[in-house]
């Protein structure tokens, strides 16, 4: 009897029946050990030198108890096979296993998907335990507990309720508490939006100098909006009642004509299939979902075999896949099938050579199992899939139009834009409404029904929604997609934010915290700082660092000087 060990109970059943009984699979419900919490600091390893000596213990009773379980299956089993999730924490994983059950020359199997043909490959295809991605794996956890262990002490010492600092955490209350002294500080300013309505049919906003070359832009995928809050034009802005006055006084007074119009055909590419940033992002947008929510759902859906790993940020997808998209729109869609199949690169911080995050069969529609899903089990499927049909399809064909006219000295604008073909938005909407110009000739005389101004104020920037903010956490290289939700829950738990309307406000201790940060360890609060030591991460993953040496290293010409340089800021 082979013996193979997963992390999740949830796929066991799956895994069970596709390996069928020569196998008998077990799950090891995620880590089994855990640093010790003993000597210096309590951190459970030591630096000497360049050497870090790590201590591992039983994660809790329940370690032990797996452990214990695990260890009694050994020893009946001809082969233990590892086929722990596709990633770092999923191969340390296997590592402990390993260790803990005495197992040499561990056979690693890997498969992003849970399905009986993905699974009968994988054990097909055993490799053995990749070093370099075990010690990116075990860096990451001692750096964090380095940084939490020995830093947190220093916010103690506020004597505020404050908890904890962290490598990741910190940086990230930073960008909240950057964006909310922004908003303090914002000072707004008075404008007036200025405009006339025509009796052939549409709207024209003061347009100041025009460029006439200008032509308006197809914006990019932004996942963290929806499409329905793109807000619409309102021209140059005038910034005195004197000057809006003027302008109304000009329209009113003097005759309109076109003075030119435009009009080109833009094509607007699909956006790549979900890696985990775009998924939260995506999901809270739309389905009004959490990180933390998102990914527990998501986590059903490929534990249940109808998503790949969620876990990701490559936008790439398998040629395998690709081939049943384009069979699939053959047969259903033929005019979206592209005349090339997209390929999408990894971008440079990227991990391991994951897919992204996508239905293992193109042709197990939302509507067809719906029946078998939680509501959120089966939106979350709908964004998913639709998500990874629309990056293979067509891209989408607009008509972008301007429209200028002029009354007087003074230049109106209004620019419309038409769907002409949907390409891949038939699956995938991501632009907002059509907004249709009538058919105009250059010097057509127009009839001003009405012209006017409306007064405003500049909007101070706003503040963060969870989707936004894990969009500019994957944009400063803060963090991975492991540790997103997990960031953002753990500074709601420390309460140094909360949620107010579905946007992220940091409190009076969270803005403590940061400030105090700030003055004894600014190097930890910087985004470029974090998002280096992710490159360098990234870097022992491929074998090209020492994670003992780095760690050594970095611990004693940067971290110890720096505590004890800010402890002497301490009253």
């Amino acid at each position: 009897m082979k013996l193979v060990l997963i992390e999740s109970p949830g796929k066991r059943q799956k895994w069970q029946k596709s390996l069928g009984s020569g196998y008998r699979v077990m799950a090891s419900m995620g880590h089994v050990v855990e640093l010790a919490k003993d000597g210096e600091d309590a951190l459970g390893f030591d630096l000497s030198g360049d050497r870090v000596t790590c201590r591992f213990v039983p994660r809790g009773d329940r370690g032990k108890k797996v452990l214990t379980e695990l260890k009694q299956a050994v020893k009946s089993a001809t082969e233990v096979i590892f086929a722990t999730d596709p990633d770092r924490e999923g191969e340390v994983i296997s590592w402990h296993l390993a260790r803990e059950l005495k197992v040499k020359n561990p056979r690693r199997v890997v498969t992003s998907e849970i399905t009986e043909t993905a699974i009968k490959k994988a054990v097909s295809k055993p490799r053995p335990l990749d070093q370099n991605l075990v010690d990116a794996a075990l860096l990451r956890t001692c750096l964090d507990k380095l940084v939490g262990f020995r830093g947190s002490p220093l916010v103690w010492s506020l004597k505020n309720g404050a908890k904890s600092v962290g490598r990741v955490q910190s940086a990230t209350l930073h960008l909240l508490c950057d964006r909310e002294r922004a908003i303090t500080a914002f000072v707004p300013e008075d404008y007036w939006s200025v405009y006339v309505d025509y009796a052939e049919g549409f709207r024209a906003f003061y347009a100041g100098q025009v460029n006439r070359s200008d032509e308006p832009e197809v914006e990019e995928t932004d996942d963290s909006e929806s499409p329905d809050s793109k807000k619409a034009a309102e021209g140059t802005r005038v910034t005195t009642q004197t000057q809006a006055d003027q302008l109304v006084a000009t329209a009113k007074s003097h005759p309109h004509q076109v003075v030119s119009t435009q009009g080109k055909v833009s094509f607007k590419k699909p956006p790549a299939a979900f890696t985990t940033s775009s998924l939260q992002q995506a999901a809270g947008a739309r389905l009004k979902l959490n990180p933390e929510k998102t990914m527990q759902v998501a986590q059903k859906l490929y534990e249940q075999g109808y998503i790949t790993y969620m876990r990701t940020d490559s936008p790439t997808l398998s040629e395998e896949f690709c081939a049943s998209v384009r069979k699939y729109l053959e047969q259903n869609d033929p005019e979206n099938v592209p005349q090339k199949t997209t390929v999408r690169k990894s971008a440079a911080l990227s991990q391991e050579a994951h897919e992204a995050i996508r239905p293992t069969e193109i042709t197990r529609l939302p509507s067809v199992i719906k029946a078998e899903l939680t509501p959120e089990e089966a939106g979350l499927y709908d964004l998913i899939w639709r998500r990874a049909i629309a990056s293979l399809c067509q891209p989408a064909r607009l008509l972008k139009t301007k429209i200028v006219t002029k009354s007087g000295s003074v230049t109106w604008q209004a620019l419309g834009q038409v769907l002409q073909f949907e390409g891949y938005l038939r699956y995938w909407r991501d632009i907002g409404s059509d907004q249709v110009l009538p058919t105009l000739k250059e010097g057509q005389p127009l009839t001003c029904t009405q012209a006017g101004a409306d007064q405003k104020q500049t909007m101070p920037p706003p503040r963060y929604s969870e989707s936004k903010l894990i969009q500019v956490m994957e944009k400063q290289g803060i963090g991975r997609p492991s540790t997103y939700a997990p960031t953002v829950k753990t500074l709601k738990e420390r309460e140094y934010v909360v949620l107010k309307k579905a946007l992220l406000v940091p409190t009076q201790l969270g803005m403590e915290v940061d400030e105090f940060l700030g003055r004894v360890l600014p190097e930890l609060i910087r985004a470029d700082f974090t998002a280096k030591m992710e490159r360098e991460l990234d870097a022992i993953a491929h074998g090209k660092l020492d994670w003992q040496k780095y760690l050594t290293s970095w611990n004693r010409d940067y971290f110890a000087p720096a505590l004890k340089k800010a402890g002497a800021k301490i009253p």
